[in-house]
């Protein structure tokens, strides 16, 4: 890969990383449920007027307005607001072994044993976590992997479904999911006027970075980069995510590595790693 590549490649990666954070903080100050909402609509109004869809591509986009939209990101969003940002973005990283798990369900597709191994670290990975002190209650652990979950199901969907262009599709689903998630939050929060009005930096600093940096410009720059590169090369950049996450939840939230985040998050990298990784594809290039 060339240098400009992959420094672009770990540009990519420290936005996402850093989404991570910038959520965590973001929830302190605006209920989970109504910054996901803020943050849709300000994806849609960016989006949806410069990138048309076809009619018959709105159902699709509306059931993928529930598993990615609502499943997948509120639920992360809730998560995050009671779990430490590197345990979060590792056990987000189960969205891949639920994906492979749904489409040898699903699709038919075949297992390796390599694979068989990948899913048997991750899973074991996720039992050391639970364990850890970085989770006060089973309740976001169940919220994060279901979120991996809502990830992994649409994944299946964008494999099966028609060829719509990533920002409209981003864009159409972000829109779709505002009334889903709005209504959300009208039913199970409260005081969202006044945490709106009180809001700050990290508040209004998470709608505009989880909107902008991580969904439009980071999610524009990786694709561009697929078009280069073979998703193989590119998925080592993607496992360096969750151990971003993980130090600068150090770094920024002052967050502990005990050995439950480093023995179980290790597992679960490994284990993702497994799972997508052409190792011979990397060594003959």
């Amino acid at each position: 890969m060339p240098l400009r590549d992959l420094l672009l490649g770990l540009v990519i990666v420290t936005i996402w990383a850093l989404n991570i954070i910038v959520i965590k903080l973001g929830v302190a100050e605006l209920p989970p449920l109504l910054l996901t909402t803020l943050r849709f609509i300000l994806v849609a109004s960016l989006l949806v007027p410069f990138h048309p869809v076809a009619r018959h591509q709105l159902p699709f986009l509306l059931l993928l307005s529930v598993t990615f939209g609502t499943l997948h990101f509120a639920l992360l969003f809730i998560g995050l607001g009671q779990a430490e940002a590197g345990t979060g973005a590792l056990l987000v990283q189960m969205g891949t072994p639920f994906a492979t798990l749904l489409a040898v369900i699903f699709l038919g597709e075949r297992l390796s044993a390599k694979r068989i191994v990948g899913l048997a670290l991750s899973f074991g990975g996720v039992m050391i976590l639970a364990g850890g002190p970085s989770l006060p209650s089973p309740l976001p652990m169940a919220l994060l992997l279901l979120s991996a979950l809502g990830w992994a199901i649409s994944q299946l969907l964008i494999k099966k479904g028609p060829n719509i262009a990533p920002m409209a599709l981003a864009g159409w689903v972000a829109l779709f999911a505002i009334p889903q998630v709005g209504l959300g939050s009208w039913w199970f929060e409260s005081g969202q006027m006044e945490a709106i009005s009180q809001a700050g930096l990290f508040g209004w600093g998470a709608v505009l970075y989880t909107a902008v940096m991580s969904s439009i410009v980071a999610y524009g720059l990786w694709y561009g980069l697929l078009r280069r590169h073979a998703v193989s090369r590119l998925a080592p950049l993607s496992l360096l995510v969750p151990a971003g996450a993980v130090v600068l939840g150090i770094v920024l939230l002052g967050e502990q590595l005990n050995a439950h985040i480093a023995i179980g998050g290790a597992m679960v990298i490994a284990g993702v790693a497994l799972i997508v990784i052409r190792f011979r594809a990397l060594v003959g290039r």
